[in-house]
């Protein structure tokens, strides 16, 4: 068992997927999943045995409660969370499986989560006790609010001396407040210690070159090679940051998914083996358990390459699962 206790804090969703031939059709159904980045992440880590707590905003209701109970049933505490406010927040997936590229339609305005304020957590109760905070981009995108929020998380977690890890979830369609990530970024990202994304999002958060010609065709050794670029210039931006990691997912169809990444220290980089199907299920949440899997690896101590080996084969696993949330295979 890890030595860690791992606080994960973001928004709490529920998904509705369309299961059916046609979105307005007699014959659709629509399928609903819990979900949410981050809760996502605590899903996954408390099916592998890692003691993990989950922190967001939620009203009470029997939607939410329901919710929470599938949390705890995969070995999640959720004893952090705040019952307050009117409304989960919701997004819509326009097909079945989660071809990306224009089908989701979010639903967060107003929601319990958003209109969370600064000053409205303490903080230094709230992670007394643990060793590890993770969080994602999502949460100050969604207004200037929450960023403060997380921007007062991450000065408590330093001055505690945690660990802090974040995706870089970039979503273009979330980041309407009138700031771009590039504006807020930067700021939070100081305080964290591992850093999880794509060469593109690191691009957009933190200014990180990247070239316009890179394509779904690019060999994956030559992604490698910009993956280091990119990755060395962040440690440079971010001197408190140890490990970096870089996802590559392309799609070609509905069913195909093809997914490999890379792992980045001070004193050296690393790949793991390239991953390709035709058989996806779903692959809504596996940048999510890409990132439960690098964790994992982390807080176990693992070797440099079997961090990403561990990490990858966890976000591969979980395009063969239903649903936001892994199933416990790592």
């Amino acid at each position: 068992m890890t030595k860690h206790k791992i606080l994960s804090f973001g928004e709490l969703l529920l998904r509705m997927s369309s299961s059916g031939e046609s979105f307005l059709g007699e014959h659709n159904q629509v399928t609903v999943f819990p979900g949410g980045s981050e809760a996502n992440v605590a899903a996954s880590l408390g099916q592998w045995g890692v003691a993990c707590s989950y922190l967001s905003r939620i009203p009470d209701n029997e939607l939410a409660a329901q919710a929470l109970s599938t949390l705890r049933s995969l070995g999640v505490d959720v004893s952090p969370i705040i019952m307050n406010g009117d409304r989960l927040g919701l997004y819509f997936l326009l097909s079945a499986n989660g071809l990306s590229k224009g089908e989701v339609v979010y639903d967060r305005h107003y929601s319990a989560f958003s209109q969370l304020k600064r000053g409205s957590i303490d903080w230094d109760k709230v992670l007394e006790g643990y060793s590890w905070f993770h969080w994602s981009a999502l949460t100050p995108a969604l207004n200037a609010e929450l960023a403060a929020v997380c921007s007062e998380a991450l000065e408590a977690a330093h001055r505690k001396g945690l660990t802090v890890s974040v995706d870089l979830n970039y979503r273009s369609k979330l980041w309407n407040y009138g700031k771009q990530p590039i504006e807020v970024m930067p700021a939070l990202l100081q305080y964290c210690d591992v850093v999880m994304g794509n060469i593109w999002a690191a691009n957009k958060m933190l200014g990180t070159a990247v070239l316009e010609t890179l394509s779904r065709d690019t060999a994956p050794a030559v992604y490698f090679e910009h993956a280091k670029e990119s990755a060395h210039a962040v440690f440079e931006l971010l001197p408190r940051c140890k490990h970096i990691a870089y996802t590559f997912r392309f799609m070609d169809s509905a069913t195909h998914n093809l997914l490999y990444g890379t792992y980045h220290m001070r004193e050296g980089d690393f790949m793991s083996a390239v991953n390709e199907t035709n058989q996806v299920i779903d692959r809504i949440g596996s940048g999510d358990a890409f990132m439960a899997g690098l964790i994992y690896a982390l807080v176990n101590e693992r070797s440099a390459q079997e961090v990403i080996d561990t990490a990858t084969a966890a976000g591969f696993k979980k395009l063969f699962v239903r649903g936001d949330f892994g199933n416990g295979d790592l």
